[in-house]
């Protein structure tokens, strides 16, 4: 009896999505399916980066289509695409970005920046093309953290050229003022820095770019949830009671203005003493899992309280990058997925299928 498309699509629909739970044959991943004879051939299209995963999966596929009789041989293609999803209403989409990932606290000290660059380098880890803004105009710590510095060069005189290290595309406050300088703004004009500082860089074909907030939710964070184009955001916080207060008003603020929150990253969640093995939880434990689950957020995950994640920061090469096959860059890389498959289960972006509509005068 001939092998039917029918049957390939039954044993393949074994296989479930890691993250999703749901099989990749519903959700119409599964694509371009080709039999001949004994030869089966067919691609799956992911909705999210996921390169360390992809050899798994397929693994998975050949295995379950060699479940049925009479195949012989079995080509896969797995692969990510990446699209352009919804943003808030009457906010246009920034030239070369598909989407944009706020990562928010708020308030200080809870490891935002260091969670926003380690998500950056995690995305791009995973096989994505990844922006990175440092958007927090009074305390720019991307520079440090990525190694980089110089004024940004405009090749037109109108746009800046983003600096890339890390394998990422990276803007930021810092490079436009001195180290020692004190960013003594008020809000409405850091409010116009930052607008022209996302608007006016030349970001070159990105999935995504990540932007690294300032803590708190004063004009800075009220300019980027109504002018700038977001996917969605990030909640950084710490378990501790004072930390949690403070995410919720962050909560509130992107639920006002119509931004999806992605999910809620618990830092500095548990420390594990170098030395005896011990664990403690310093700030805490689990204020940020049952925070989450009070709002109805995913818990994208808990990051330890570490010396290295600290240092590695500090030296310009964060964690993912330093040791990319380490425990805590596996950690990140999980966060990472999850955000983007967050991003995936969103609405597409349709506004450029939009005609342009342009009235004249008649004559």
């Amino acid at each position: 009896m001939a092998l039917t498309e029918k049957d390939l699509l039954a044993a393949l629909a074994s296989v479930k999505d890691p993250h999703t739970g749901k099989d990749f044959v519903s959700t119409r991943a599964v694509r371009n399916v080709q039999i001949a004879g004994g030869d089966v051939a067919f691609d799956v299209e992911l909705g999210y980066p996921a390169k360390s995963l992809i050899p798994e999966l397929r693994s998975q596929f050949i295995a379950a289509a060699r479940t049925l009789p009479g195949v012989a041989n079995v080509s896969v293609n797995v692969a990510s695409k990446i699209i352009a999803h919804a943003v808030q209403r009457g906010v246009q989409l920034l030239p070369g970005v598909k989407n944009i990932i706020a990562v928010a606290s708020g308030k200080g000290g809870v490891g935002k920046s260091t969670t926003a660059v380690n998500l950056a380098l995690a995305l791009a880890a995973e096989g994505a093309r990844v922006g990175l803004l440092d958007a927090d105009v009074y305390g720019p710590s991307v520079p440090t953290m990525t190694a980089t510095n110089g004024k940004p060069e405009s090749l037109d005189g109108k746009l800046m050229e983003p600096k890339h290290a890390l394998g990422l595309q990276i803007n930021s406050i810092g490079f436009l003022v001195d180290d020692e300088q004190a960013m003594i703004w008020r809000g409405p004009m850091a409010s116009q820095a930052l607008e022209q500082l996302i608007m006016q860089t030349r970001w070159d074909n990105l999935d995504y770019l990540v932007v690294d907030m300032p803590p708190g939710t004063g004009d800075i964070q009220l300019t980027m949830a109504q002018k700038v184009p977001l996917t969605g955001a990030v909640i950084v916080t710490t378990p501790q009671d004072i930390a949690l207060i403070d995410a919720k008003k962050g909560i509130t603020m992107f639920q006002k203005v119509s931004v999806p929150i992605l999910g809620l990253v618990e830092n500095m969640a548990v420390h594990v003493c170098s030395h005896c093995g011990h664990a403690e939880h310093i700030f805490g434990h689990e204020g940020g899992r049952k925070l989450a689950e009070g709002y109805g957020m995913d818990y994208l995950g808990a990051l330890p309280l570490t010396m290295s994640i600290r240092e590695q920061a500090d030296s310009g090469k964060p964690t993912v990058a330093a040791e990319p096959e380490g425990e805590i860059a596996a950690l990140y890389r999980d966060i990472a997925r999850k955000v983007a498959v967050k991003i995936g289960q969103q609405g597409k972006d349709f506004s450029a299928k939009f005609p342009t509509i342009t009235v004249s005068k008649g004559t």
